[in-house]
């Protein structure tokens, strides 16, 4: 008698991976050179370093000069925390000169931090040319020096993957989010660490959600996002709307079975060894897998029915769908159609491109950052 298809299946995946072990025992990917403007008026400059090395990522943003407070402190700390992911095996710091967030003092932080790390800056070169000819020779420096594409045998308990549903479509929540969750208690069970965005979504669920704590410490920081995010206006309220016409079950399906071993905020990285942590991000792509990516996440996981077809520079991005239409249109740009995926294909696509194996998004090149605001945007 044969064996039932999911043992088949088990049986056959590989649960191996060949990845980049870094000085803190994390297991990286993907192997690159993090070019990080500091400010808005550097990114340009930035981009062009990046693009003159092939080993190189850049992260453009519009933060880093006028911000103060909680915001400025978010932005400083999702950029430190993403030179820290596991993808990344040095930092080249890019500054204007008279930013509220100074290059040099950055550059500091990040090395204290155990990074290889250079520095330039706009004004201190003599200008964009001087500063791009600069930064394009430390960035080469840190290729020959902090690069090292020697791989290490490792798991599926070596990875922390992130996790984010953008949007609440029928076919989301009743058959791709279900599915990513079965996944979701799969790598659990196998000692991986995951990571999940999107609290938005739970704020018409202040009672449910709460209770999926671990503790009574967790249960308190969702139940306090809950509140906060209840009272927010214009777009960041259209997925809570759409959440209180849901059961909470399928709000977080994503999250599988298990209950939240932490609360992280915005731009900080996981300190569980193992299990699910939940980051403080709305449900939007861009700034969802910024922030999953300062967690520790080395790979994650995008549920669109929208087919949102853009990747992240730090992080390889698994696009999958239940949508019809978006997974006829968009079939290129998306990974697995999960209307006739099992749990386990998930799985294998994970240790496919921890060994190194392109998605769709790296395929075509398609990189988008964004870093979230405490305050509102106009």
């Amino acid at each position: 008698m044969s064996a039932p298809t999911s043992e088949r299946s088990h049986s056959r995946r590989r649960e191996t991976f060949t990845g980049f072990r870094r000085t803190d025992d994390r297991v990286g990917v993907r192997n690159r050179i993090l070019v990080a403007p500091s400010v808005i008026c550097s990114h340009i400059v930035a981009e062009r370093i990046a693009d003159a090395n092939d080993r190189a990522v850049c992260t453009p943003h519009d933060h880093g000069c006028a911000q103060i407070g909680a915001d400025h402190d978010q932005t400083e700390r999702t950029l430190l925390n993403l030179a820290q992911n596991p993808n990344i095996a040095g930092a080249t710091v890019v500054g204007l000169g008279c930013e509220h967030l100074q290059s040099k003092p950055f550059a500091d932080r990040i090395a204290a931090e155990g990074v290889p790390v250079r520095e330039t800056a706009i004004q201190d070169a003599g200008g964009s040319e001087a500063c791009i000819e600069e930064g394009i020779a430390a960035t080469e420096e840190l290729t020959q020096t902090a690069l090292s594409d020697d791989r290490t045998d490792a798991t599926l308990a070596d990875l922390t993957i992130g996790i984010v549903s953008s949007d609440l479509d029928r076919s989301t929540c009743e058959i791709a989010d279900s599915l990513v969750g079965e996944t979701v208690d799969a790598l659990l069970d196998a000692g991986a660490q995951v990571v999940v965005a999107g609290t938005e979504r739970l704020a018409p669920h202040r009672d449910a959600a709460p209770a999926r704590g671990a503790t009574d410490a967790v249960a308190d920081e969702i139940r306090a996002a809950c509140e906060r995010d209840a009272d927010r206006p214009g777009s960041a309220q259209r997925i809570t709307r759409r959440a209180a016409d849901a059961e909470f079950e399928s709000v977080v399906g994503t999250w599988g079975s298990a209950h939240v071993d932490e609360f992280v905020p915005y731009g900080d990285r996981v300190t569980v060894d193992e299990g699910l942590a939940l980051i403080d991000s709305p449900s939007r792509f861009e700034e969802a897998a910024t922030a999953l990516a300062a967690a520790g996440a080395s790979i994650v996981i995008h549920v669109t029915a929208d087919g949102i077809p853009t990747g992240h520079p730090i992080v390889p991005v698994l696009k999958v769908t239940a949508d019809e239409t978006t997974a006829a249109a968009l079939a290129a740009d998306i990974d697995l159609d999960t209307r006739t995926a099992e749990s386990e294909e998930i799985l294998e696509e994970i240790v496919r491109v921890a060994d190194g194996g392109r998605t769709a998004t790296e395929e075509h090149g398609l990189t988008k950052f964004a870093i979230n605001r405490v305050g509102p945007s106009l």
